[in-house]
């Protein structure tokens, strides 16, 4: 009884660990439509990094302009595989950090979800401008960063015997 208690404890941390991400990215666009809408980008570091707003009507990088379906049908499928391959890895310590990377992916990708079905467009607003990179936002950190963390932990971390029968039915 005590295992699927800690599955079920497990699975509800996640969820709330997710839904207060995505609030957390919300609450930065929400700032940035307050204040920087309509307004001269602020200046943190002179020619490093700015807050700039933007609407952003596709992916990244400019992608998939206006297109509301594929990106629904996304986060659809990004969040059943999330789902999927949070209840597939073992609930042990060492495997934490993958679990945790499946929070942060669902989270970011259902963060730029809700803007896209509240406002037609996903709020970006973080630019780097010594090296021009693209205006982003903190869902898109979420996902970045927790793919990039994920690819590097099955790459390098993680043995492949311990993925053995783990996404085999």
């Amino acid at each position: 009884m005590e295992k699927s208690y800690s599955r079920i404890s497990r699975c509800l941390a996640a969820v709330l660990g997710s839904a207060v991400l995505v609030a957390l990215d919300q609450l930065t666009k929400h700032l940035v439509l307050e204040n920087l809408k309509g307004n001269p980008p602020v200046v943190i570091i002179k020619d490093i990094f700015q807050l700039e707003y933007l609407e952003n009507r596709g992916a990244a990088f400019g992608l998939f302009q206006n297109q509301r379906f594929f990106f629904f049908v996304s986060v659809f499928i990004i969040s059943v595989i999330a789902v999927l391959f949070y209840l597939r890895v073992p609930m042990t310590r060492r495997f934490l950090p993958l679990r945790l990377c499946a929070v942060f992916i669902m989270a970011g990708a259902w963060g730029n979800c809700l803007d896209r079905i509240m406002l037609n467009y996903v709020v970006d607003f973080l630019y780097f401008k010594l090296i021009d990179f693209p205006i982003f936002n903190v869902a898109d950190i979420y996902v970045t960063v927790s793919t990039f963390t994920l690819a590097i932990l099955i790459c390098f971390y993680y043995k492949e015997e311990e993925f053995e029968g783990m996404f085999r039915r």
